[in-house]
């Protein structure tokens, strides 16, 4: 739902308000389902950074895109902060900012490099 909540804000050839308006209202119930259940919780299992935590990670990163503000939800917020603060991501984040620019379309590159050699759509 976050990912079509992107599409449909930033990549869409036409604006379609009623997509638009149905995926971020689905994108801010869904940050509040996992707000809501980092409370108390260091991490989405726990005490303990897993892969829970790297794969949900991303769709909380492009919030921009999401125009649902995380600040609305402290627990998301403080999890999302934590995350971005450690050094594995910020490398991660740094190499594709490289290749990917902000605001420009997915180069070659860049699909390689988040999806694998045979991602040249």
């Amino acid at each position: 739902m976050v990912g079509q909540s992107h599409h449909f804000n930033r990549f869409a050839p036409e604006k379609i308000p009623y997509a638009i308006e149905r995926y971020v209202r689905e994108t801010r119930r869904l940050f509040g389902v996992l707000d809501k259940h980092l409370e108390g919780r260091d991490f989405i299992c726990g005490s303990d950074y897993t892969i829970a935590d790297i794969a949900s990670y991303p769709w909380i990163a492009s919030r921009e895109a999401q125009e649902v503000a995380v600040a609305e939800f402290s627990n998301l917020e403080r999890w999302s902060a934590s995350i971005q603060a450690r050094p594995a991501t910020q490398r991660v984040y740094a190499r594709g900012e490289k290749i990917n620019p902000p605001g420009q379309k997915m180069t070659d590159e860049a699909r390689r490099f988040l999806f694998g050699q045979g991602a040249g759509r």
